[in-house]
């Protein structure tokens, strides 16, 4: 799987982005809030991806942070809800305040965005309550060391493992705390990894 992307933005569309990574162009789908994050054509990018395989086609979904790429998976893992209507609800709504909508149960909120009535709305704020205790880890917003990143990783890393989002926020911090600042995202999943086995 095809974790992130490192190149240069070569264009932008209304829902898209193509990454140029030593050559190879890759068309990303993405929210309006990860295009305008990406700067200017020509530019060096970093982003985040999820592979969504369909039996008739393979796409390739690109996020500004690893949270907003977090967000994304949960969301789409709510019946009902497509890579199209969670693409919609993170352009009207950073993760942050996505993170806040679900814990408060306002799903007004998450209604703000295209495509999402009321019903549906509750749906995602009522499935999602329990899931998201992980996901708030690394969005403390603009001011977030990389070691953020590589934290958030790891929670991601271990939540597709199979553990709880609070399990893997638990492990992954103690690992944190542990390695310090300075962690690459391996020694942190393997560090976690042990914590989480015990």
């Amino acid at each position: 799987m095809i974790a992130h992307l490192n190149g240069r933005l070569a264009a932008t569309g209304m829902d898209h982005a193509v990454i140029d990574v030593a050559g190879v162009g890759y068309l990303v789908g993405a929210s309006a809030r990860t295009l305008s994050a990406l700067g200017a054509v020509g530019d060096l990018v970093t982003v985040h991806t999820e592979m969504l395989v369909a039996e008739d086609s393979i796409r390739l979904m690109g996020f500004a942070s690893a949270a907003e790429r977090d967000w994304f998976r949960l969301l789409t893992g709510v019946q009902g809800v497509g890579a199209k209507v969670a693409l919609a609800i993170l352009s009207v709504l950073a993760p942050d305040e996505v993170q806040t909508a679900v814990a408060r149960s306002d799903s007004a909120m998450i209604a703000r965005a295209n495509g999402v009535g009321p019903k549906l709305a509750q749906r995602i704020v009522n499935e999602l309550k329990d899931k998201a205790g992980g996901i708030a880890l690394g969005t403390g917003g603009a001011a977030a060391a990389p070691a953020g990143g590589a934290t958030a990783d790891a929670v991601s890393a271990l939540m597709n493992l199979g553990f709880k989002p609070a399990e893997a926020n638990s492990a992954v911090t103690a690992a944190n705390d542990e390695l310090g600042a300075g962690a690459t995202l391996d020694a942190l999943v393997r560090l976690a990894l042990r914590k989480a086995a015990k």
